[in-house]
């Protein structure tokens, strides 16, 4: 026998079960360790894990609430910048049609002026026709009065005299052209 199971022998005791007072100690100091831990470990540790919990699951709804609405913006961005294409376009197909009436309205003042223009010519050239042939008229009046005087071998110094001659002059010549005609 060892030195170590002499003296346990020598003893009495067992050497699987322990002395009383080990078991008072042992079991008074389990129940402080239990006491402590669960009167006032056990509920800080409940307490940090809520609030771990409740940070993590706060977290979570944050980021869902967060991203929920980040959707609801590109949403709206996305309607904002459609309806602001749809407007562009309106405004581009606006920007047509006045385009387009503009150069209508200029259209119709460029031909009433060239119509305006024309008429102001053939005006002109009426009155340029009415007074050539009034002059024409004069110097073929004086030209056949001239002429009348040499046949006739008499002055028609008369004014009133040269009138009727020329008038009834003309009025042949007249007749004789629209015949012509």
């Amino acid at each position: 026998m060892t030195t170590a199971a002499k003296l346990l022998a020598a003893e009495g005791t067992s050497p699987i079960m322990p002395h009383l007072y080990e078991l008072v100690v042992g079991g008074f100091a389990f129940f402080v360790v239990l006491f402590v831990v669960g009167k006032i470990l056990t509920p800080r540790i409940q307490k940090t894990l809520a609030e771990r919990t409740d940070a993590i699951e706060g977290g979570i709804k944050r980021a869902e609430d967060a991203q929920t609405e980040a959707q609801a913006l590109l949403k709206q961005y996305k309607d904002q910048l459609a309806e602001a294409r749809h407007e562009a376009s309106r405004l581009r197909e606006e920007a047509r049609e006045q385009g387009a009436q503009i150069k209508a309205e200029l259209r119709e003042e460029a031909q009433a002026e060239a119509r305006r223009l024309v008429e102001a010519a053939h005006l002109q050239i009426e009155a340029d026709r009415q007074q050539a042939f009034a002059q024409l008229r004069t110097e073929l009046g004086r030209l056949s009065i001239d002429l009348a005087g040499r046949i006739v071998g008499e002055s028609l110094e008369d004014e009133a005299r040269q009138r009727r001659t020329v008038d009834r002059f003309l009025e042949e010549l007249e007749s004789s052209s629209a015949a012509v005609r």
